[in-house]
């Protein structure tokens, strides 16, 4: 079964939950791809039942050939996590994607609140965070990621599937 390559690190990943969870749930996604999506309900409702037992971890796994908007996304996502907002644009691209375009995500960081709109404006158009991104896309790659949205429970793949209590059994396993 393949492995997570690339150990979870608070200071570089963005995750929710706490640190010392003993479960931790690892997404390689997409913001473009409908799967993602259908998924983030289910993870966001999983969660929300096993509270501080898990801690979430999303990385960037744009599709690009199939996505064209996904990389800008990420690099929004990004540009909003700089900023402390990374969950609230993670969200909200979920929210928005069928319009994943500049203006839209320009708007999108408004809407949110993103302190300084300058800066996340900036970032939008210098892809100040293309290198964040190409690292997880290249980590995922490694870890035998070939398409979104791909799980990982504490290192290991999750491949049954991503719907809600296929999931929650085998966080609740994994919890012990």
């Amino acid at each position: 079964m393949p492995r997570l390559t690339l150990p979870v690190d608070p200071a570089r990943d963005h995750t929710r939950g706490p640190d010392d969870a003993p479960v931790t749930l690892l997404e390689y996604g997409d913001f473009e791809c409908p799967h993602c999506k259908a998924a983030a309900p289910i993870i966001q409702d999983v969660l929300a039942e096993l509270g501080d037992e898990v801690r979430f971890v999303y990385r960037h796994f744009p599709l690009t050939r199939t996505h064209p908007n996904a990389m800008q996304a990420a690099v929004a996502a990004e540009a909003a996590g700089a900023q402390g907002m990374f969950w609230e644009m993670h969200d909200m691209l979920f929210d928005n994607q069928d319009d994943l375009s500049v203006e839209a995500l320009k708007g999108y960081g408004e809407k949110i609140g993103i302190p300084d709109m300058d800066r996340y404006r900036a970032a939008l158009e210098d892809g100040h965070h293309l290198d964040k991104i190409e690292e997880d896309f290249r980590t995922g790659t490694m870890s035998g990621v070939n398409g979104t949205p791909t799980l990982y429970i504490n290192g290991e793949r999750f491949q049954v599937s991503w719907d809600k209590a296929d999931l929650l059994g085998a966080l609740q396993e994994a919890a012990g």
